[in-house]
């Protein structure tokens, strides 16, 4: 499965601290950023738990919203 989640990123360390959190997560194979700001978190795995990780990132990053959802092909 493969999630972009928008999170408030202010400064390069928040973006460090961003990618940290996802990439702890259970059954992560990739993480990575993209849009303009650098603000969207691209992350793909299977057996990922979007909803705890949409929590952990706002608790030490910032405001989180999943964008999309979608299955890896």
């Amino acid at each position: 499965q493969k999630v972009v989640l928008q999170v408030t990123m202010k400064c390069q360390k928040c973006r460090t601290q961003a990618l940290k959190v996802a990439a702890k997560q259970e059954g992560v194979s990739f993480v990575g950023l993209e849009g303009e700001k650098k603000d969207k978190v691209v992350v793909i795995g299977d057996g990922v738990d979007f909803i705890k990780l949409t929590n952990n990132l706002r608790k030490k990053v910032g405001s989180t919203q999943i964008i999309s959802l979608a299955d890896q092909k």
